[in-house]
C-alpha cells in the first residue's frame, strides 16, 4: 500500500506532522518544501523556460546576475535611442525627432558665383571704376548695402544685430521702469518738437514757382525775402523788380514772421495795401505795376516795377524793409524804390564816390550803411541817411564778395586772390588778413547771423567753413570743414536764420546746388532730386526769416520755391 502512494501524498503527510516531530525550524522547512515543489513542477514540464528561471532568481535570489543583465539591457536601450526608436516601461512606442536627412540631389550651378552685368543703365551708378563691367551677387549686395548706409547716415537702428538690441533693452529696462513711475505721478504735455535740425534727410517740398504767373523773360539775378513782412522780391536782367506775398499754406503755419518794428509804424497788411494802391509819379521810370501773392499753390502777383533800359545786377531790401536798392551792370547809377510812397528815386552820383561802375553792394544789419564794391579792391562805406561816402578801404587784389557781421561793427571781404580781410567799420582799419585755406581764386563769402560761422567759396568749387571767433583771434585759422560737393565755382552762399543750414550754389553748371547741415557739416542727401532737372543754374539763394521757405533764382527766369 505504501508503494502505491504517490510522492505528493507523502509530501502532504510529512507537511502535516506536528512541529515537534520536524527537526528544522518551521520557516526553513517551509521554504525548502517550496523549492522542492517548484523543481518537481519544472521536471514535469520537461524544460526550463528562461522567463521562469528569471522569475525564480528574482524571487529567491541571484541579485548580482540580475544587476548585470539590467546593465546590459540599458546599454542596448541607449543604442536603440541613437537609431531613433525607444521602448517605454509600459511597452508604448513614442515618436522621436527624425535624423537629419541628406538631400536627394544637388545642383552644381548653386555653387557657382553668378556675375551681374554692371553696364546696364540701372546699375551704372554702383560702379566705382570703369573696369567693373562684371560683379558677383555677393559683391553687388555689399555695394548696395554700403550705399544705403551712406544715404541713411549710418546703419539704421532696425538693422542692428539682435544681440545688441537685447543688451540695450536689458540695460535700460530698470531706467524705463523708474521713468514710467515718474511719468504717472504728474500730468502735462509730454510731447514736444526737437530744437535741432537732424542731419541726413531734410523734409523739403517743391512748391509752385514764386513767379509762376509771369516768369522772367531773362535770367534772374536776385531773390530775397522781406525781413519782417510776408513778401518776396525777385529781380533780373529783364529790367524788372517783382514783389510777391508769401503766406502760410492752407492755414498751416509753414512760415510765421515777426511783427514790424516801431520805425515801420504799420503792419504787413497795411504795407501790402500801400504797395498795391501806390501809383508811379509823373516822369518816373515805372512802366508796369501788377499784384502777385505767393501761397505755394497759385502765387498771384503783388507788384512789378520795370526800370527802362536798366538790367538789374542786384536788388536788396533795406534793413527796415521800407526801401529796395537796385544796382545795374553798366555804370554807377542805382535806384532806390520807396515801398511806402511808391516812388522810384534814381541816384546818379554819390558824394565821395570816384567809381565808373557800381554793381555790387551790401546793406548793414543796423540799416545805417551801404557797402559799395568798387574797382581795384576798393570798398566804399556810404550812409543811407545822407547818401554820401564817409570812408573808403583798399585791399589787395579785386573784391569778389563782402559782408557785415551781425552787429554791423566789422566787415569781412574776400578777394579774388584768395585772401580774407577783416575791417573795423568805425575806424576803417584792417584788423586782420589771412589766406583762405587751399584757395587759388575766391568767388563768394557769407556770414551766419548768429556770429558763429564764415563760409568762403572758391573757383574750384570748394567751400571752406570757418569759425568767426578763430578768424578774429588766431593767426592762421583752419577751416572746420571743406565742403567739396561742387565741381564748378561756388558763386552763391547763404546761411539760414538759425545757422543750421548753409546753401551753396554755382551758376556754371546745372543742378549745382546743395544744402549743408550744421554743425555736422554733412550734405543733405535728398536735395536736389536728380530724376529730372529742376534748379538748372543757380544765380541767387535766400531763406525766409523763419526758414519756412527756401528760394532759388535760376538762369531760366524762375524763382523756385521750396517749403
Amino acid at each position: 500500500m505504501e508503494s502505491s502512494q504517490s510522492p505528493d501524498t507523502k509530501e502532504i503527510k510529512r507537511a502535516k506532522r506536528p512541529p515537534s516531530e520536524d527537526p528544522d525550524p518551521p520557516s526553513k522547512a517551509k521554504e525548502r518544501s517550496k523549492q522542492k515543489k517548484h523543481s518537481r513542477l519544472c521536471a514535469t514540464l520537461g524544460e526550463e523556460d528562461a522567463s521562469v528561471r528569471l522569475l525564480e532568481e528574482l524571487v529567491f535570489g541571484a541579485e548580482e546576475q540580475l544587476t548585470e543583465r539590467l546593465e546590459q539591457d540599458s546599454s542596448v536601450l541607449l543604442e536603440d535611442d541613437d537609431d531613433g526608436s525607444v521602448c517605454s516601461e509600459d511597452g508604448d512606442s513614442e515618436s522621436r525627432r527624425p535624423a537629419v536627412r541628406s538631400a536627394a540631389w544637388e545642383d552644381e550651378d548653386d555653387e557657382l558665383d553668378e556675375e551681374i552685368d554692371m553696364t546696364h543703365r540701372f546699375r551704372r551708378d554702383f560702379k566705382k571704376s570703369e573696369t567693373e563691367n562684371k560683379m558677383t551677387k555677393q559683391r553687388l549686395q555689399q555695394r548696395l548695402k554700403e550705399q544705403f548706409q551712406k544715404a541713411m547716415g549710418g546703419t539704421p537702428s532696425w538693422a542692428e544685430a539682435t544681440t545688441k538690441k537685447r543688451q540695450k533693452k536689458a540695460g535700460h529696462e530698470a531706467e524705463d521702469e523708474d521713468e514710467s513711475e515718474e511719468l504717472l505721478r504728474r500730468t502735462g504735455n509730454f510731447v514736444g518738437s526737437s530744437e535741432s535740425l537732424p542731419k541726413g534727410i531734410i523734409k523739403i517740398k517743391k512748391c509752385l514757382n514764386a513767379n509762376n504767373e509771369c516768369p522772367g523773360s531773362d535770367q534772374l539775378t536776385s531773390v530775397q525775402f522781406h525781413p519782417s513782412a510776408q513778401i518776396v522780391m525777385t529781380a533780373g536782367l529783364d529790367h524788372s523788380i517783382s514783389l510777391f506775398q508769401s503766406r502760410s499754406v492752407s492755414g498751416t503755419h509753414a512760415e510765421s514772421h515777426t511783427p514790424y518794428s516801431s520805425s515801420a509804424a504799420m503792419n504787413k497788411h497795411s504795407l501790402c495795401s500801400r504797395i498795391v494802391t501806390s501809383r508811379p509819379l509823373e516822369g518816373e521810370l515805372l512802366t508796369a505795376v501788377s499784384v502777385r501773392e505767393v501761397d505755394g499753390k497759385s502765387n498771384p502777383k503783388i507788384q512789378t516795377i520795370h526800370l527802362e533800359n536798366y538790367p538789374v545786377n542786384k536788388a536788396s531790401f533795406s534793413a527796415d524793409g521800407e526801401h529796395i536798392v537796385a544796382t545795374g551792370m553798366r555804370n554807377k547809377l542805382f535806384y532806390i524804390y520807396d515801398m511806402m510812397e511808391g516812388k522810384v528815386l534814381p541816384v546818379s552820383s554819390v558824394r565821395g564816390l570816384n567809381e565808373q561802375k557800381v554793381s555790387d553792394f551790401q546793406v548793414s544789419p543796423d540799416g545805417k550803411y551801404l557797402l559799395l564794391s568798387g574797382y581795384a579792391g576798393y570798398l566804399h562805406l556810404m550812409t543811407t541817411k545822407t547818401r554820401e561816402v564817409i570812408r573808403s578801404m583798399k585791399m589787395n587784389g579785386s573784391v569778389c564778395a563782402a559782408a557785415f557781421t551781425a552787429d554791423s561793427s566789422k566787415i569781412f571781404a574776400n578777394s579774388q586772390e584768395g585772401e580774407v580781410f577783416i575791417w573795423d567799420v568805425q575806424s576803417s582799419k584792417c584788423l586782420k588778413k589771412f589766406a583762405d585755406d587751399g584757395c587759388v581764386q575766391g568767388t563768394s563769402l557769407a556770414l551766419s547771423r548768429d556770429g558763429q560761422y564764415l563760409a568762403c567759396g572758391s573757383q574750384s568749387g570748394v567751400v571752406n567753413i570757418y569759425s568767426q571767433n578763430d578768424c578774429l583771434h588766431k593767426l592762421e585759422p583752419r577751416p572746420l570743414k571743406a565742403v567739396m560737393n561742387l565741381v564748378t565755382a561756388a558763386t552763391s552762399l547763404c546761411f539760414n536764420n538759425t545757422s543750421e543750414i548753409l546753401a551753396i550754389g554755382s551758376k556754371a553748371d546745372d543742378e549745382a546746388s546743395r544744402l549743408v547741415h550744421l554743425p555736422s557739416f554733412t550734405v543733405f542727401s535728398n536735395f536736389p532730386q536728380f530724376q529730372k532737372k529742376t534748379i538748372f543754374r543757380t544765380r541767387c539763394l535766400d531763406f525766409s526769416p523763419r526758414s519756412g521757405f527756401y528760394s532759388v533764382a535760376n538762369n531760366k527766369g524762375n524763382a523756385l520755391l521750396f517749403r
